[in-house]
């Protein structure tokens, strides 16, 4: 039997469906220029339709060596992010018992940010904010008074609010109370705004949209829990004229473990693609679960080796394959060596007692 390496299904998709890179030696930023809103769409400042993808880093409070420049470093140039969102954890010892130190982890990811040229979601990562606005009002104040004239940013003013919080009487004045501070000191930056059931509803906040020309409305699922009946939530919501920002997605349940499924991520990932929703997935941790994406027993902040992240095998693609397959192959680090030395590529054959395996150079290993 080959030797299982573990490869979490984030990469295998990710790899499959492409982060778009820059060959011209732009940033993303500098490509991209300040965001805008225009219908269902998120525009460059030249008026081309953007999609971001990237990844969430875990809550501060618990996850915070990962809120490093190191880590945006490796992010933007390893695993091609164009947005890195800094979940800013608000309850259970967050910003409301701790202001400065957890503010001041958010601003290390904001100035990482900024000097790699990528984009920053500045998300606010509660599930009860409207019942501390004030704290809220603080803290994006300062943002937006110390960096709103950065185009990096992204503001996301409510993580995921409760079933209990409807929309036009709670959150929607939330909303547009946390907005007015952004907008005294940054006139100009795209905000998310988070929606009810754990940023599920946006179908409700497109009936009765936020008067402000720069907004978005967040969108989260996990695959497994979250299928054809969200996405057609959200289709709903894009038909009426209000963008969507899936700010956080996952492959697996809900709860953040339990299983993922291959299936299921590829139809979201379409359906992501085809509408040109920008999405960051939760989350860079080594939690011992399963949507973290580096092994719990790894403590490097950077420079990952495929062997250290997180589980679910190799994904092949190519001729003589339908759709894709998986295959559990020993020394995968070994692939990337070869392909930097060999670019026009090698064909490989394994053999293990009775077993063979033959993979042609036109085979895709992700």
């Amino acid at each position: 039997m080959f030797t299982q390496l573990r490869l979490h299904l984030f990469l295998a998709v990710t790899a499959i469906i492409g982060f778009n890179s820059l060959s011209t030696g732009q940033t993303i930023v500098q490509k991209y220029g300040q965001l805008q809103v225009n219908g269902a769409h998120l525009l460059s400042e030249n008026g081309d339709t953007v999609q971001l993808r990237g990844m969430s880093l875990f809550w501060s409070q618990w996850m915070p060596q990962y809120y490093n420049h190191a880590t945006v470093k490796w992010l933007k140039n390893d695993w091609k992010c164009t947005v890195v969102r800094a979940a800013m954890g608000v309850e259970h010892g967050g910003y409301l018992e701790n202001p400065q130190q957890e503010q001041e982890k958010v601003e290390k990811v904001i100035d990482a940010a900024i000097e790699e040229g990528i984009y920053v979601i500045v998300d606010y990562h509660a599930h009860k904010a409207h019942k501390n606005a004030s704290a809220a009002k603080n803290f994006f104040s300062a943002i937006a008074q110390k960096y709103g004239q950065y185009p990096n940013i992204i503001y996301e003013t409510y993580n995921e609010p409760l079933a209990e919080a409807g929309w036009n009487k709670i959150l929607k004045p939330y909303h547009e109370e946390i907005i007015a501070a952004i907008r005294k000191y940054d006139q100009d930056n795209l905000i998310l705004c988070g929606t009810r059931l754990w940023s599920q509803k946006v179908d409700e906040a497109a009936r009765n949209p936020i008067n402000d020309p720069n907004i978005a409305y967040t969108l989260h699922y996990y695959a497994v829990s979250h299928k054809d009946k969200l996405r057609k939530t959200a289709i709903k919501a894009l038909e009426s004229g209000i963008p969507i920002f899936v700010s956080e997605q996952g492959n697996c349940h809900a709860s953040g473990n339990g299983q993922f499924s291959k299936k299921e991520a590829k139809i979201w990932y379409e359906f992501l693609d085809k509408h040109k929703i920008s999405w960051c997935k939760w989350s860079v941790a080594n939690k011992d679960e399963t949507a973290a994406a580096i092994k719990p027993n790894v403590k490097k902040l950077d420079k990952w080796e495929i062997s250290e992240l997180t589980a679910s095998g190799v994904t092949l693609t190519g001729p003589g394959i339908k759709e894709s397959t998986t295959l559990s192959l020993p020394e995968v680090d070994a692939f990337q060596a070869n392909q930097a030395l060999f670019p026009l590529g090698l064909d490989f054959i394994f053999a293990c007692g009775s077993q063979l395996a033959a993979l042609p150079r036109t085979t895709k290993v992700s």
